[in-house]
Order: structure tokens, then C-alpha cells, then sequence
């Protein structure tokens, strides 16, 4: 079972949205881990270590679930940054976020995220959302 763990980083800067994927997780036995960043910089920091320290998330098997709207770097600008750095790049990226917009849809495909998702309105949408989430990450061969 170890080797089905996962490395998450949440980006969201929504302290509730933060909150309900952290309660979706312990409802759905969720075991892991899950590292939150606030914005796209600080994602990259944590993905890249700063100043010489190694990286906060472990390098093998992670995952990245995105929100876009967010300050000082929202998650298309995060993604751009994602995709053209050879260490970072081929990291899967799920987008759950609340912009229905046509253009974040596709400009996050053409970055070849794994999947766009809308952010359930009610907690009990979330939790059935990140249910489904965990049982593909599962059933997936992530490196």
C-alpha cells in the first residue's frame, strides 16, 4: 500500500476550500499527504526547495490539485511555470477551481493538466468529489 501513496500539494488560497478538502479527505480515509501552498509562488517554492534547502514534498509521486484564481500567481501563470521547468514538469496537475470560463478550460488542457474540475458548492459534493479523485489516484500508475 505504501507504494499507492501520494505526495499532494493543494494550491488554493481559500482558507474554507483548504478546509474542505482537508475534511473530504479524513471522511474518505484519505491517508495522503497533503501539503498546502497559497499561491502559485509559493508552490514552486515548496516544489523546488529555497535557497539551497531541499524540496518541502517528497520527489517521487506527487500530485498537484490547482485552484486558478489566486494572488501573485494564479494557476495558469502557475502552470506556464510548472511545464517549462525539466524537474516539474511532468507532475500531474488537477485543476478544481470555481471558473466555469471556457478560456482557463482550455488554456489549463493546452498545459496539459489531468483533469478540470468545478468546485462542489456543498461539503457533501466535495467529499463525494475527492472520493472519486482518490479512488482514480488508486487505480493510477503514477511514477
Amino acid at each position: 500500500m505504501s507504494n499507492k501513496i501520494l505526495n499532494i500539494l493543494l494550491v488554493e488560497d481559500d482558507e474554507v476550500d483548504v478546509m474542505n478538502v482537508q475534511r473530504s479527505f479524513k471522511r474518505n480515509n484519505v491517508v495522503n499527504p497533503l501539503y498546502i501552498a497559497g499561491n502559485g509562488l509559493e508552490a514552486l517554492d515548496m516544489l523546488r526547495g529555497v535557497n539551497g534547502a531541499p524540496p518541502a514534498i517528497p520527489e517521487d509521486r506527487r500530485l498537484i490539485l490547482l485552484d486558478l484564481n489566486m494572488p501573485k500567481m494564479n494557476g495558469i501563470e502557475f502552470l506556464r511555470e510548472l511545464r517549462g521547468d525539466a524537474k516539474l514538469q511532468k507532475i500531474p496537475v488537477v485543476v478544481l477551481t470555481t471558473s466555469d470560463e471556457d478560456r482557463d478550460k482550455v488554456a489549463a488542457y493546452e498545459l496539459n493538466v489531468a483533469g478540470y474540475i468545478l468546485k462542489p458548492v456543498t461539503l457533501t459534493s466535495f467529499i463525494e468529489t475527492m472520493a472519486a479523485l482518490n479512488h482514480y489516484w488508486m487505480l493510477s500508475e503514477l511514477p
